[in-house]
């Protein structure tokens, strides 16, 4: 793993704006496109125009260089190792066939390699040969997340403060935790505590209690195996002087490996700090349109608390095909279980209805399909799809699909209905500038320390509770 100072770490929404200049916001503060002329095809200098707009935003190209500075200290690599077992483990998963990583997986960026994910009833595999029944939506990428404010594709963790390394205004999550974990020190360590929990993910829907008493059989697992106490104990005296492993040490351990996940540093960023040729002519040409004329950066924003992640971390309405699958363990929304209704699961509230986090861009090249469903598997078609949301809808195919996830669609007109209008008039861009602004996409943000052949290593030749691994293709 990297240090910090290297860089070390759910699109479905994924390009929400990505052509667009904007996309509707549910929150008061919008932020419109920018009315510039279309400086991709201004004769002069490409390299002058993207300078100026990197240096307008306050894009540095350095944020996984501040992870450790805002942590307040240093990252602990032996508590980090201990989380990166337990990360492959389905110790922690009571149904016993499923860890972080049959979601997170390290050949698709620690993130899914399912259009839509499938949790517990699987049949070991990781990749493209996965099966069993189906959750929601697609697992998101964990790498970067240590700069995340919000969480999941709803929002439904996220820290009231905006910034997830500070907990003065608490952590907000459904019930029953509500903000029960406040006093934790980072987003990702209170959130450490929710996936066992999660029955169609990891605890089964066979073992009785709450979530309490889900994480307490997880600890007992835990603090009767003689391999893990004795790696926790090198982290933490209690453990060494007799005392049980906690949960409170569960989730440093998990978010101290998720902070090693840092892979913040593609070509844009190298660019940023003053390398010209970082990034090719071509990627160049997208990046002056994505800060520019397309105006994707209003939703996959860099500034402020978008800690140069590409995302607003905020929730719109794209007006995404609905996609469900023949065979699910968690109900759908709507009269039909056909739908997913977004943001308003969260908040109860039916304005809210199809609304989802802007997804972050950073290495999407690394996922297998795109939008909060995975209703595009190329990322050229999710982008096409923005360009025209509402004559895209008309022609949706769920054809590249799995066949699972084939069958009929669920009610699209009442999501185009919600579409921002800002989305509603189609964008034109020449062929040239498509390809340009794909290219940057796909490449201009993509840490090459993040792909499949590097991140395998992290995969433990054997597992501390002695169980079986899963089988990552």
């Amino acid at each position: 793993m990297r240090t910090a100072t290297k860089c070390p770490y759910l699109l479905s929404l994924v390009i929400v704006g990505v052509m667009l200049g904007a996309c509707s916001d549910l929150e008061p503060a919008r932020v419109s496109a920018p009315s510039a002329p279309d400086q991709s095809r201004v004769a002069g200098d490409v390299d002058a125009v993207l300078r100026g707009q990197l240096a307008s935003h306050g894009f540095t190209g350095r944020i996984a260089q501040t992870l450790e500075m805002r942590l307040g200290r240093r990252i602990d690599r032996q508590l980090a190792d201990v989380g990166r077992l337990l990360w492959f483990d389905p110790i922690q998963g009571l149904n016993d066939d499923n860890s972080c990583a049959g979601c997170h997986s390290p050949t698709h960026g620690f993130g899914d390699t399912q259009p839509i994910a499938i949790g517990v009833e699987n049949n070991g595999v990781v990749g493209p040969g996965r099966t069993g029944p189906r959750n929601q939506r697609r697992t998101p990428m964990a790498i970067n997340s240590a700069f995340f404010p919000t969480l999941m594709w709803n929002s439904r963790f996220h820290a009231a403060s905006g910034d997830p390394f500070d907990n003065s205004r608490g952590f907000v999550f459904p019930a029953p935790e509500g903000g029960t974990l406040s006093y934790l020190p980072h987003l990702l360590t209170a959130q450490a505590f929710i996936p066992p929990t999660e029955r169609s993910e990891a605890a089964g829907f066979h073992f009785p209690g709450t979530s309490d008493d889900i994480r307490t059989e997880v600890l007992r697992r835990l603090n009767g195996t003689t391999n893990y106490r004795q790696l926790f104990a090198r982290s933490f005296p209690h453990v060494k002087h007799g005392g049980a492993i906690t949960f409170d040490d569960v989730g440093r351990a998990i978010a101290e490996f998720e902070f090693t996940l840092t892979f913040a540093d593609a070509p844009i960023d190298r660019y940023a700090r003053g390398i010209d040729n970082a990034l090719t002519p071509s990627q160049k040409r997208g990046a002056v349109l994505f800060f520019g004329r397309a105006g994707c950066v209003a939703c996959h924003a860099v500034s402020g608390r978008a800690n140069e992640m590409f995302s607003d971390f905020r929730q719109h309405v794209a007006g995404v095909p609905q996609v469900a699958p023949s065979l699910a363990n968690v109900t759908f929304d709507g009269p039909g279980a056909d739908e997913d209704f977004g943001l308003e699961q969260a908040t109860g509230n039916p304005a809210d209805r199809y609304a989802f986090r802007t997804s972050p861009l950073r290495n999407v090249a690394l996922q297998p399909a795109f939008m909060h469903n995975g209703a595009f598997t190329r990322l050229e078609d999710a982008i096409r799809y923005h360009l025209d949301a509402t004559g895209g809808a008309a022609t949706y195919s769920t054809a590249p699909l799995p066949p699972d996830l084939r069958g009929p669609i669920g009610p699209l007109e009442p999501v185009i209905q919600r579409l921002d209008p800002r989305l509603r008039t189609p964008v034109a861009l020449a062929a040239d500038e498509f390809t340009s602004l794909v290219d940057f996409v796909r490449d201009g943000l993509l840490d090459p320390e993040a792909r499949p052949q590097r991140l395998r290593r992290l995969i433990p030749e054997k597992l501390p509770s002695g169980r079986q691994s899963l089988t990552f293709q």
